[in-house]
């Protein structure tokens, strides 16, 4: 079985790349994010590369902006339009984890969101939630807009510090699997994310 996915997440810093690093390192998957906006010399890309220890492909972003911020506000100081006509799903047969940038509505251009972009590249999402004050809102706004364009979801992953009320609320109102959980940690080592890609291949769902 293949496995490819999009990692998208309910907003913006809520462990997109983390995730991202464990599925790659849990399928040997290559990876890609067409988007990258700021963080030039150290981009998602090479935290990812830091922290996989299996042999994996790193395709090159479609768009690398300067500035972090939203991609259409980046691309706009870059002075170039991202569009969607420009970014391809990489050749390959071997395992993908495509990572987004923010979260599904973030726009791209003037236009179009990233939710736009995961239309176009046709895979299941990998949604990553984080606890905080209104994030079970801004988790099931996220679940409900993925359903009205008939996105498939693998599941959930919950990053950061525990709240199991608020989990057990977004999984019964979701009914979707989860499929890990990630405590809050210091600092994120090989070792940590090695750990976590064997729990998720233990948890059988992904």
């Amino acid at each position: 079985m293949v496995h490819k996915y999009f990692i998208t997440g309910i907003g913006t810093n809520v462990g997109k790349t983390l995730v991202s690093a464990i599925f790659c390192q849990a399928y040997a998957a290559h990876y890609y994010k067409p988007i990258q906006a700021g963080e030039l010399t150290s981009p998602d890309a090479l935290t990812v590369q830091n922290l996989v220890t299996t042999p994996i492909t790193f395709y090159d972003s479609a768009y690398e902006l300067r500035t972090a911020a939203s991609p259409h506000l980046a691309a706009q100081l870059d002075g170039v339009t991202i569009q969607l006509a420009n970014i391809h799903l990489p050749t390959t047969t071997h395992n993908l984890i495509v990572e987004g940038a923010g979260g599904v509505l973030v726009p791209i251009n003037d236009t179009e969101t990233t939710l736009a972009l995961i239309i176009k590249l046709n895979l299941p999402v990998v949604l990553v939630s984080q606890h905080y004050l209104g994030s079970i809102n801004h988790t099931l706004l996220t679940y409900e807009i993925l359903c009205k364009h008939n996105i498939p979801i693998k599941g959930i992953v919950f990053n950061g510090i525990t709240n199991l009320s608020s989990e057990s609320f977004i999984l019964n109102y979701t009914q979707l699997p989860c499929l890990l959980r990630i405590a809050q940690h210091d600092c994120i080592t090989p070792q940590i994310v090695a750990q976590y890609a064997q729990e998720l291949l233990a948890n059988s769902i992904a």
